[in-house]
């Protein structure tokens, strides 16, 4: 085995997270190993964000040409090449993908490392026969599909979000097993282009979410096409794929599909790493870290989805950020951040930060909780998008709690929210903002100034109004 090598900084995992230190530490000077088993750019690229939203933007296009009515264009119902369509998903990917790739990281300094890497000890690691011993080790090796252990499931054939873009022929009829944000996304995603779909969850769909909101979505899904069976026990799966489902009343019902999808979520990926040897305490729910992202081993820090949180490749990214601020400038930065956004990539986008209004009443902090309709925000009318709606919960003197929007690009409309509740701002930061007109961006400046309306409209003003108008 040859000589180990000491760099200042050794990460694991090669995803948005691991690639993000790499390229920060290695840009400021900082000796850097990164080691990855699999393909680079980690799941977000390769079998997530990047193939998912590429689908997404597919399907999109082929709902438009079927409602392209209201605008005077006579619509079609779109001849769709299911293959040629993932072949769109494959060229996007590829377009991304030299971003992430062993030469530009290579370029910036960093030895890569393409094996499995696992510790030796407390202060070493060992991948593709070469030793590391770093001054300071992150993990960073994301998460794996959660598959429920359901009777029969593992003696039929299914995909994951890890090997759904890789099926080039339309199902027939679809069975997505989870009603979170990727089994929406996909179910709607593949009724757009042409399948039956049927989205099957033993609980809510969307339980996070606020939910008047999420009933306008899900009467969009309805309105689509898509079956929704909320609530359920999945007793077992038959080969077909068929779900057997238990019936309230008593009795089993049977739903057949061509292809079954599982989308039950994702669990940590911390095994076979060695962690015991390194001293890192750890569990199926993820590595425990504190609140600075380091491990109980101090050498070691710990970010995105195999720390068992929220799993976002934005966090990943930002708790980055956090980890070079606490080793190479020995600043106490801690990795939890103030706002923390989220997004369901359906149509409309649903976009959430802060607190709900549930959340928010708990805590006693709630005063009121502000709405407006897209239906009347001009740009939404102009565009003929007019589903949805922006909440925004308030808090005492106005402080911005939390906000919720459904609608069109409600991921971008987002920022100003996640802002004003970072730095603490109050309702009136918005609702006194310029908007350029006509906007979607207005919602929010429109949804704040509900605040001021029963004072700024009411008898007191009035009267005032009255009052000055006799002076001249």
């Amino acid at each position: 085995m040859a000589d180990p090598l000491t760099p200042d900084l050794c990460i694991i995992g090669a995803g948005s997270g691991g690639l993000t230190v790499a390229a920060g530490a290695a840009q400021m000077g900082a000796s850097v190993v990164l080691i990855e088993a699999e393909r680079m750019g980690g799941d977000c690229l390769n079998v997530g964000c990047v193939p998912s939203k590429s689908l997404l933007a597919a399907a999109r296009r082929a709902q438009e040409m079927r409602e392209a009515a209201a605008f005077g264009i006579a619509p079609v119902e779109p001849a769709i090449d299911f293959a040629k369509v993932m072949d769109h998903v494959r060229e996007v990917i590829a377009a991304i993908a030299p971003h992430d790739s062993v030469e530009r990281f290579e370029g910036l300094g960093v030895r890569v490392i393409r094996a499995r890497a696992r510790f030796t000890g407390p202060a070493e690691v060992e991948a593709g026969g070469q030793r590391i011993r770093a001054r300071r080790f992150v993990l960073a090796t994301g998460s794996r599909p959660a598959i429920p252990p359901i009777p029969g499931l593992e003696s039929v054939p299914y995909l994951t979000n890890e090997t759904v873009f890789d099926n080039r022929t339309r199902p027939e009829r679809l069975l997505v097993l989870g009603a979170g944000p990727i089994g929406c996304e996909l179910a709607q995603a593949h009724r757009r282009l042409g399948s039956e779909v049927a989205l099957v969850d033993i609980g809510p769909m969307l339980p996070r979410e606020d939910p008047e909101l999420v009933g306008l979505l899900r009467a969009r899904l309805l309105a689509e096409g898509v079956r929704l069976v909320e609530r359920v026990e999945v007793r077992r799966v038959e080969p077909g794929p068929t779900l057997v489902l238990a019936r309230p009343e008593g009795g089993e019902e049977r739903i057949d599909g061509s292809h079954l999808l599982v989308a039950t979520g994702r669990r940590p990926a911390v095994e076979d790493l060695g962690l015991e040897r390194a001293g890192i305490r750890h569990s199926a729910a993820g590595i425990v870290v504190d609140h600075r992202l380091r491990t109980s081993n101090p050498r070691v820090y710990a970010i995105g989805d195999c720390t068992g949180g929220p799993q976002f490749t934005h966090l990943a990214g930002w708790q980055a950020g956090i980890v070079i601020r606490n080793v190479l400038f020995r600043l106490p930065a801690r990795g939890t951040p103030v706002a923390l956004p989220r997004v369901t990539f359906t149509d409309p986008e649903l976009a959430a930060v802060g607190l709900s209004e549930a959340e928010a009443r708990e805590r006693g902090l709630w005063r009121r909780t502000l709405a407006f309709d897209f239906a009347d925000n001009d740009r939404a009318r102009a565009e003929r998008q007019t589903l949805g709606r922006i909440k925004a919960v308030v808090g005492r003197g106005g402080r911005i709690l939390g906000t919720a929007i459904l609608g069109p690009h409600a991921g971008e409309l987002l920022l100003p929210w996640v802002l004003a509740i970072e730095r603490r701002l109050g309702i009136g930061a918005l609702a006194t903002s310029l908007v350029p007109y006509p906007t979607l961006s207005e919602v929010s400046k429109r949804v704040a100034g509900t605040w001021y309306a029963p004072t700024l409209f009411g008898e007191r003003t009035r009267r005032l109004v009255r009052w000055l108008a006799k002076l001249g």
